[in-house]
């Protein structure tokens, strides 16, 4: 065993059994040689939060009454409304409402909704109020999107595209801005599915895939993400990478009715950066049963660790059939401006034009100026690479949290979320859960449990999967990481809570009580 300091795990894991699997040596070194919470910012803690059981019944959100759920059905109104919102659970009372922050108590860390509390850069800011300023700016845009956007991201993007040969991406074909990553994908699947067309999602997967996928008329069909198999809490941390695909599963799926995969790298909420291979066999299939891909890779700014970011549209015979998903809010922390964008080939670009024309005509003027400065001024600024190390700030912030508490999670190679293991929380049998808890996995309960008695809060993992497969998400919880060191320090003392609710065998580890694995 090496000498020097281990990873700072309650229950003494070595820095070399934590997984060499799990993390490269730079991630490694960094968490070995940075005290527990000290040398980081501390947040006021000042407020402390006061458990839902302490407080008078009148004070407990739901915590004894029924949430009432916002559904309603088709007889209710003088003309029913169309069925196609019956499908992809669009009625549901979705994740959102309930860990919504104004459903849980005011002073709730909110570690569950991934945006951030700090605001975009400044440079991008100022960009902001030039425009807004100016009077061009604010009237309408080219459906297609700025021109000064479009030749920003060509400038930017291009050279990611090694397929292009050396050439730019053509601003007037092959980009199209879109108001938000969300509604370019909404216009792609209306642009190319006809009733009853099937889309592959690998679970878990982005939530708001699934009703816009149905309200297009297509039918979602899922192949899970695989996690390690036989790993348990008591292995320790693991790995994102150690999530496969099952290319098997993936061929079985397909139909005559298949029409399109979607790829999502990093990913959401796994943090899983698909191999080179991986995405190789992905695009097997798809030229083989000829199928379009739609690459979601809005956090391809965010990997850690050396993680490599594959593009799918790059790999032979894959740029004709592949759409790729970017995002400004993402990229510059600006999640509510809604500017994202589209890159593919004109086949692709000029039908989902014709959608995003007819349904919002343009994106908003301003911030297109906005992100279009961001892009041009990250090179020169090293604003990616800064961010990225901001982020490994972060990231290694929270694993330590947990780490003291003696919990597995798995340790993402992209994005801004990590999955925690809450097998081992057990709360009391006779926890008054609201009745839109009830009925749901074992991850609604402990969000809402940690929510209401430790003051954080997270989302749960079973909502991103089909009913069938909802048993692999519910003993994980996603934990947004986008906030700023204060606000984790917070979250983290609060967690330390978490102690007092762990079986007793892992109550002991986190104790340090057992000694080594």
């Amino acid at each position: 065993m090496r000498s020097g300091r281990r990873l700072l795990l309650p229950h003494a894991y070595a820095l070399e059994h934590t997984a060499s699997s799990a993390l490269s040596f730079p991630l490694r070194r960094a968490l070995s040689t940075t005290s527990d919470f000290a040398p980081l910012a501390r947040a006021n803690t000042g407020a402390t939060h006061t458990p839902a059981l302490q407080r008078p019944l009148a004070n407990r959100p739901f915590s004894t009454t029924t949430m009432a759920a916002n559904v309603i059905k088709q007889s209710d109104g003088a003309v029913p409304f169309s069925s196609r919102l019956l499908e992809g659970r669009a009625l549901d009372l979705d994740v959102w409402s309930i860990y919504n922050a104004l459903a849980l108590p005011p002073d709730t860390v909110n570690l569950g909704q991934g945006y951030m509390n700090f605001p975009p850069p400044q440079w991008v800011k100022e960009a902001a109020d030039d425009a807004i300023a100016s009077t061009p700016a604010n009237h309408y845009s080219h459906p297609k999107g700025r021109i000064r956007l479009r030749k920003a991201i060509s400038d930017y993007y291009s050279d990611q595209f090694t397929n292009l040969g050396g050439r730019k991406l053509d601003v007037e074909t092959e980009i199209l801005v879109t108001s938000g990553a969300n509604m370019g994908m909404y216009s792609v699947w209306g642009a190319f599915l006809e009733a009853g067309d099937e889309v592959i999602l690998f679970e878990p997967y982005f939530d708001q895939y699934l009703a816009s996928i149905t309200f297009n008329g297509g039918k979602p069909v899922y192949v899970p993400l695989h996690p390690p198999a036989g790993h348990t809490p008591s292995h320790g941390p693991s790995a994102a990478s150690e999530w496969t695909i099952s290319i098997p599963e993936l061929r079985a799926a397909i139909t005559p009715r298949t029409k399109m995969i979607i790829v999502n790298t990093p990913h959401n909420p796994v943090g899983k950066v698909f191999t080179r291979r991986e995405l190789e066999l992905i695009a097997d299939v798809a030229k083989e049963f000829n199928l379009l891909v739609m690459s979601d890779e809005v956090y391809d700014c965010l990997t850690y660790d050396g993680a490599e970011h594959v593009r799918i549209a790059t790999l032979p015979g894959m740029w004709e059939r592949t759409v790729t998903v970017g995002s400004a809010g993402k990229s510059f922390a600006a999640t509510g401006w809604r500017i994202g964008w589209l890159i593919g080939p004109p086949t692709i670009i000029a039908p989902t034009l014709a959608v995003t024309t007819r349904t919002v005509f343009c994106t908003n003027s301003p911030l297109q100026e906005a992100a279009a400065a961001g892009l041009e001024g990250a090179a020169k600024r090293n604003y990616f690479e800064t961010q990225r190390k901001e982020y490994e700030e972060r990231l290694l912030f929270i694993m330590k949290v947990f780490d003291k508490l003696g919990m597995s999670y798995v340790i993402p190679q992209g994005s801004y979320f990590l999955l925690l293991d809450i097998s081992d929380v057990e709360w009391p049998e006779d926890y008054p859960f609201p009745a839109t808890i009830t009925g749901r996995g074992k991850d609604f309960k402990f969000c809402w449990f940690v929510a209401q008695e430790i003051g954080v809060s997270a989302i749960p993992v079973s909502e991103f999967y089909c009913t069938e497969h909802m048993h692999i998400g519910e003993k994980y919880a996603r934990f947004a990481f986008c906030k700023d060191i204060p606000t984790l320090q917070l979250a983290g003392d609060r967690l330390q809570k978490l102690k007092g609710f762990l079986k007793p065998q892992a109550a002991k580890l986190a104790n340090g009580t057992n000694g080594t694995h």
